[in-house]
């Protein structure tokens, strides 16, 4: 039986070729029945942890729709169980260099946009907070930019990630996310993956 870990991008990330609908909510209610029926037919078992899943119903104002509560029902919950995990140190050492270059990286954006910021400023004396604010708001708003570009991307930045990824391992299941940085890790932690643009068709040939 094949067993499926997800990311709560699935059903928000429209661009990454799915295959089953334009809108978050037609997504959930196409893999809602697909999970029900490769469920029932003892084919697939499809996994969230709890981070993941409040992740996913941040982003619905009415939490309590039913096919929200479809999907769920279909779905298990299960957090990882971290006391039982156990990774090759490679994987650490590579997260620990990782960090470092990311934080250097950072370090540098930081540097270079204050010295454009005092470019921006200079000569600009007795300006209002009004004035100084849009003055120095395209700085600031480049600096948000290039700082999450250089830290975040490719990386995992959430205890959410790394749910999935240890879930996965000891599941010895599928992780399915658009997420790059997941991606990536679960690579590292010698993690099983299906593409999201072929995940669709993998299902079909279960249920075929």
């Amino acid at each position: 039986m094949e067993r499926y870990i997800l990311d709560a991008n699935l059903f928000f990330n429209m661009e990454a070729g799915l295959g089953l609908g334009e809108k978050t909510e037609v997504v959930v209610k196409k893999l809602t029945e697909m999970v029900n029926k490769l469920k029932a037919a003892k084919r697939a078992e499809f996994y969230m942890p709890p981070r993941v899943v409040d992740e996913f119903l941040s982003f619905f104002d009415n939490k309590e729709q039913q096919f929200l509560k479809n999907f769920l029902s279909g779905i298990t919950v299960k957090s990882p169980d971290i006391a039982k995990a156990t990774f090759p140190a490679q994987v650490f050492y590579e997260l620990v260099a990782d960090i470092r270059q990311r934080s250097y990286r950072g370090l540098n954006i930081g540097e270079e946009e204050i010295e454009k910021a005092g470019r921006v400023m200079l000569g600009k004396n007795n300006l209002s907070t009004k004035d100084f604010q849009i003055q120095i708001g395209s700085v600031v708003k480049k600096f948000r930019e290039r700082y999450r570009q250089a830290t975040r991307f490719g990386f995992l930045d959430s205890v959410a990630d790394l749910d999935l990824v240890v879930l996965a391992k000891e599941l010895d299941g599928f992780l399915i996310s658009t997420d790059e940085g997941v991606i990536h890790w679960g690579r590292l932690f010698g993690v099983k993956e299906t593409p999201v643009g072929v995940w669709k068709k993998k299902l079909d040939d279960l249920l075929s």
